[in-house]
C-alpha cells in the first residue's frame, strides 16, 4: 500500500473584486462583486522517490545448510505520484507507486521453461504498479449541520470509500483489486490531523502458483481499519512533521474453493501495515518557500504481508525496512 494519506483542510478566504463605472464623467461609482469561490478548497500534487531496504516477498526464501528457511531480502526503488484535494463536501486522495525490486526478488512466471514469461527466475528484479484511491463525503456538509461533531473529540464524520489495484510481474503474478466502504472519523487535534476509517473490505487477486482455471481468488468481506496522521513538530524550531498510517485487515479466508488448491492458499491471518516518516520541508528551511520540496526518512513494518502467515517452511511474510526519499509539490 502508498503512500496512504488524508488532507488537513483549511478554508481559503473568499476574494472580493470591485469594478463599475458611471457614464457620467464627473461621477465614478464602484460596487463590490464577489468572485466565484474555487471548486477545490485545497489541492496538492506531488512527485516523489523513495529507496526502501530491506523488503521481502511471501514465499521467496533461502534454505540454510541446516535445512531451515529465511526470507530473501532485496531493496526497492519506488517512484510515486500522488494527488490530494478537498472540496465543499469532502476529500479525494489518489496515489500511484511504481516499485522496482532488486534481482533478489526476480521477475518471471511459473510457466514451463521455454514458454513466454519463463524462466522462473530471471536475472532482474520484478516491477509492480500499485494504485490507490480514497474519498470522503462529510456528513456535516451533506446535512448542513454540526450533528456529527463532538467538541474536543471528533470534528467530523464522513462517508468513506475507495479502491486499490495492482499488477506485478513475479512468479505469483499478483493482480489485486479491492474496494472499501465505511465511515471516516476526523479527530479534533490541536495541530495537524488524525483520521480513522472503518471499512468493509472486499479483495480479489490472482495466484500464479495455482493451476488454471483456479488462479483467480475471491476473498471474504472483512473489516478493515486505516489510521492516518500528520503532526507538525513545532517545538524543534524546524519545519519538521511526523506523518504516517496504520492499516489492519482482518483474516479474509483462503480466496479459493477448490480443495486441491488449499496447499498454496492457506487461511490468511490478520494483516498489519505501518509506515512512519519524519518529513523536513526543505523549501521552507532553505528558500523560505514552504510546500515545494520535502525530504524524509522513515520506517515500515508489515506483519503477515498480504495476509500470509509465516511457518517454518514459508518465509517472507514479516517486513521491517527503512526508507528515505524526497518529493516535489508540482501543483
Amino acid at each position: 500500500m502508498k503512500t496512504l494519506g488524508r488532507v488537513a483542510v483549511a478554508l481559503l478566504p473568499f476574494g472580493m473584486a470591485c469594478g463599475a463605472q458611471a457614464a457620467d464623467i464627473a461621477t465614478v461609482k464602484t460596487e463590490a462583486a464577489p468572485v466565484e469561490a474555487p471548486f477545490f478548497l485545497f489541492a496538492d500534487t506531488q512527485v516523489g522517490y523513495r529507496y526502501q531496504f530491506p523488503t521481502v516477498s511471501p514465499g521467496v526464501q533461502i534454505q540454510r545448510a541446516d535445512g531451515s528457511f529465511v526470507s530473501r531480502e532485496a531493496p526497492k526503488q519506488i517512484l510515486n505520484i500522488s494527488h490530494a484535494d478537498a472540496w465543499a463536501y469532502g476529500t479525494n486522495f489518489f496515489s500511484l507507486d511504481i516499485l522496482k525490486s532488486g534481482s533478489q526478488l526476480p521477475a518471471g512466471t511459473t510457466n514451463p521453461p521455454g514458454s513466454i514469461g519463463s524462466p522462473f527466475f530471471a536475472d532482474y528484479g520484478n516491477t509492480e504498479a500499485y494504485g490507490l484511491y480514497r474519498g470522503t463525503l462529510s456528513l456535516n456538509a451533506l446535512t448542513n449541520t454540526k450533528a456529527f461533531t463532538i467538541p474536543g473529540l471528533v470534528k467530523d464524520v464522513s462517508l468513506a470509500f475507495g479502491f486499490d489495484a495492482n499488477s506485478q510481474n513475479d512468479a505469483f503474478g499478483s493482480k489485486k483489486r479491492d474496494v472499501v466502504g465505511g465511515l471516516n472519523f476526523a479527530f479534533d487535534v490541536p495541530a495537524g490531523f488524525l483520521n480513522l476509517s472503518v471499512h468493509a473490505y472486499k479483495e480479489w487477486n490472482r495466484n500464479g502458483f495455482n493451476v488454471q482455471p483456479d488462479r483467480d481468488q475471491s476473498f471474504d468481506v472483512v473489516p478493515e481499519f486505516e489510521l492516518v496522521y500528520n503532526f507538525p513538530l513545532t517545538f524543534t524550531g524546524l519545519p519538521l512533521s511526523v506523518t504516517g498510517f496504520n492499516n489492519i485487515v482482518l483474516p479474509k479466508g483462503r480466496g479459493v474453493q477448490n480443495v486441491a488448491d488449499f496447499a498454496f492458499n492457506p487461511k490468511r491471518g490478520l494483516e498489519f501495515l505501518s509506515r512512519t516518516n519524519l518529513v523536513l520541508d526543505l523549501g521552507k528551511l532553505v528558500y523560505d518557500q514552504p510546500n515545494k520540496v520535502d525530504v524524509f526518512i522513515g520506517f515500515q513494518y508489515w506483519l503477515n504481508k498480504f495476509g500470509n502467515v509465516e511457518t517454518a517452511t514459508f518465509k517472507g511474510t514479516e517486513e521491517k525496512s527503512f526508507l528515505a526519499g524526497f518529493a516535489f509539490h508540482v501543483f
